[in-house]
């Protein structure tokens, strides 16, 4: 399994409206990166940042153990934070909670090529955004999709299966009427030097939800050689992959 950094942002502002002290909001905000330390065991670095006005205060702590205790103890810990500083609200508090999820990764060559670059994924207000920097590529339009697994262990990053397409519809444009895999992101232009950017962003994905259709976890990240076409099946004949970034938790 290849490192991995995991960073989820919990924005959360509580004010008390109607209480006599009248106090003033507080703003939390949780910062949590995730790495592996071997096989079997990672770790993860909690960083809770409270601002009251104009007073900071940070709070780090550190949690190891298997992926799932380390979950746990992480869905343990955010609840806690969520009833410090005041007590639990009543009827007449206002609660106002924003949550943004964020998770980065590296995209690794394949195919012999020098493809490599980062991926982040952005969950906010109920809509996922995508931004990919490449370096490494020839200059020209590439083709960008997610695939069916988190799996790039191969030298071609087949290992990562075909297109992510939950419906069952044919491969297309994004949109299209006559159909489109929830993984055909579509194209993007490196230039002369090589470097490749893109933003895309969507209600039809999550990072961790319940609906199979719209869940990005599990899935990879593919980076192509050549361009998609948008209509041929079932992958738009976009040529190789030459770089790969599982979307794990």
């Amino acid at each position: 399994m290849n490192k991995y950094a995991f960073l989820l942002i919990a924005c959360l502002g509580l004010t008390l409206m109607g209480c006599a002290d009248n106090k003033k909001e507080t703003h939390k905000e949780i910062s949590i990166e995730k790495k592996k330390i071997n096989d079997t065991l990672v770790r993860a670095t909690v960083t809770t940042k409270y601002t009251t006005g104009d007073e900071v205060k940070e709070d780090v702590q550190v949690i190891e153990g298997t992926p799932g205790e380390v979950n746990s103890q992480l869905e343990v810990y955010k609840k806690e934070i969520l009833m410090q500083h005041g007590e639990e609200p009543h009827a007449a508090h206002k609660t106002e909670t924003t949550t943004v999820k964020k998770l980065q990764f590296a995209l690794n060559p394949k195919s012999g090529s020098n493809a490599n670059g980062s991926v982040m994924f952005t969950e906010q207000n109920g809509k996922v955004t995508l931004e990919a920097h490449i370096n490494g590529l020839t200059p020209g339009t590439h083709a960008i999709h997610v695939h069916q697994k988190a799996d790039c262990s191969s030298e071609d990053g087949k290992s990562s299966g075909g297109h992510w397409n939950p419906t069952f519809e044919p491969h297309g444009a994004w949109g299209s009427d006559t159909g489109y895999h929830r993984g055909d992101i579509g194209n993007f232009n490196a230039d002369d030097t090589g470097h490749g950017m893109i933003t895309f962003s969507t209600d039809l994905w999550c990072l961790g939800c319940e609906d199979e259709t719209k869940d990005l976890l599990g899935k990879a990240i593919i980076v192509h050689q050549g361009e998609d076409d948008l209509s041929s099946q079932p992958s738009g004949a976009a040529g190789a992959r030459v770089s790969c970034a599982g979307i794990i938790q």
